[in-house]
């Protein structure tokens, strides 16, 4: 699905790949790929603004911010505005990691499991296209396609089995689950859980704030 030729999908695509826009300061603004996800991709010193709403307004609304340019787009009053404009929700800025897929079996053994009554999943199906999760023992790992077509992973590691590097088996799993680039957003509050991504190879590229529908 990613790489496709919609505006959003092909900077998801090529960021996978390391080429990302210009640096030059400005802000792109591109079609939301599908009616679910609008936001914002902050990447250096550019972002990428996908909604549907006139760019016009997106631009005067920026404009409007009075901070630094560079930080327009994610700023607080921009999303709040933006967030007012079309209904949505948000609820955290998130650090975007990406890692290419590896082959061979997971490093841990796994059970993928079916419907939807895990947490983790039923919160991934309101997100993601496609949603596959399997378990492990103390932890899960949960894969679908997101934002601009992209493979999307997230983890869960239960409470009385941490420290024990779950987390980053669970990361390395999603790569070799993947036959294509794996996706993480992650919190930038959340240490324990960028770490794991990290260990397991996934590198950071920007971040994100993605608005949902209410």
């Amino acid at each position: 699905m990613a790489g496709t030729a919609h505006g959003l999908g092909t900077v998801v695509a090529a960021a996978a790949r390391g080429i990302f826009p210009p640096p030059d300061g400005s802000v792109t603004v591109v079609p939301q790929q599908c009616a679910r996800d609008a936001g914002v991709l902050a990447f250096t010193a550019h972002s990428v603004v996908f909604t549907d709403e006139d760019e016009g307004w997106v631009r005067a609304t920026l404009a409007a911010v009075g901070c630094d340019p560079l930080a327009a787009a994610m700023n607080p009053r921009f999303l709040a505005a933006l967030m007012e404009r079309t209904g949505r929700a948000h609820d955290t800025v998130d650090v975007m990691s990406v890692a290419a897929p590896l082959s061979g079996p997971p490093p841990l053994v796994l059970t993928e499991l079916s419907g939807s009554g895990h947490p983790r999943v039923a919160a991934a199906l309101g997100r993601r296209d496609g949603v596959r999760a399997w378990a492990a023992d103390g932890g899960t790992v949960v894969l679908g396609h997101g934002v601009g077509g992209r493979l999307e992973a997230s983890i869960e590691v239960a409470e009385d089995v941490r420290h024990r590097g779950l987390g980053r088996a669970l990361a390395t799993a999603a790569r070799h689950l993947a036959d294509e680039p794996v996706w993480a957003q992650v919190a930038a509050g959340n240490a324990r859980s960028l770490r794991a991504f990290q260990a397991a190879g996934f590198r950071p590229v920007g971040a994100e704030a993605l608005l949902t529908a209410v």
